[in-house]
């Protein structure tokens, strides 16, 4: 899922090394319970108006989460965007990122999310900026379905629930994010306040061995939780 969050470029360039290492032949431990093809651009008619009751990417809607990671306060704006982009032949919304921590700006992503016609929620890319001293630097992680072998993923099902497990990002050596829902119905309580109709995402990538990423979703509201951030204010 989204998240802007990325190990140094250290590190990220030796969990690739891992990755290459690992034994190709070996089983795969992940097992997909949702299938993708939900998203293939032929499977439309899609919208670009994301009303999925987790993920509600409205026009308007923003959320900010707070936090604190190495020491450093970390703010992440996630906006939706009046804006949409064609990926693949699918009209898109376009969801952005701006992460800063102590009021530095070190990413901004611009997503592209399409709603399926059962309200699953579909992923179809990401442009990303990095930057360091206020200057782009990289843009590790970008990609778009349809270039290099990219296909779209389910950001969010249409009805998610615990044992469900699904790709959302498949871009080949770029990005390969897997969700598995782990929880639902807990009570999480973040600045914003108290919430009990959640569900948790446990996230993986092949392309980071050992790397676990969580993530809480709020019914009616969104994103709450995302690893060391919490939401703080949302509007409108």
């Amino acid at each position: 899922m989204i998240s802007p969050r990325r190990p140094c470029v250290i590190i990220a360039a030796l969990c690739h090394v891992l990755a290459a290492c690992q034994d190709s032949s070996g089983p795969d431990p992940f097992k997909p319970t949702l299938d993708i093809a939900i998203c293939d651009p032929s499977a439309g008619p899609f919208s670009s108006s994301i009303t999925n009751p987790y993920f509600p990417a409205v026009v308007g809607n923003q959320w900010v989460l707070e936090g604190t990671e190495e020491g450093k306060a970390v703010v992440l704006r996630i906006p939706a965007l009046d804006s949409s982009e064609v990926i693949a032949g699918v009209s898109t919304r376009v969801l952005e990122e701006r992460e800063t921590q102590d009021g530095a700006l070190v990413e901004v992503s611009r997503n592209f999310l399409a709603q399926a016609p059962d309200g699953s929620v579909c992923y179809y890319g990401e442009d990303v900026d990095i930057y360091q001293g206020g200057v782009i630097t990289d843009h590790e992680g970008q990609w778009r379905a349809g270039v290099s072998g990219a296909l779209p993923g389910i950001l969010m099902p249409a009805n998610p629930a615990v044992g469900q497990a699904f790709e959302q990002e498949l871009a080949p050596g770029v990005a390969q994010d897997r969700v598995e829902v782990v929880a639902a119905g807990e009570t999480v309580t973040v600045p914003f306040g108290t919430f009990g109709n959640t569900i948790r995402f446990s996230e993986t990538s092949p392309l980071e061995p050992g790397v676990k990423s969580t993530k809480v979703y709020a019914q009616s509201l969104g994103p709450i939780v995302d690893d060391v951030v919490r939401l703080s204010g949302k509007s409108p």
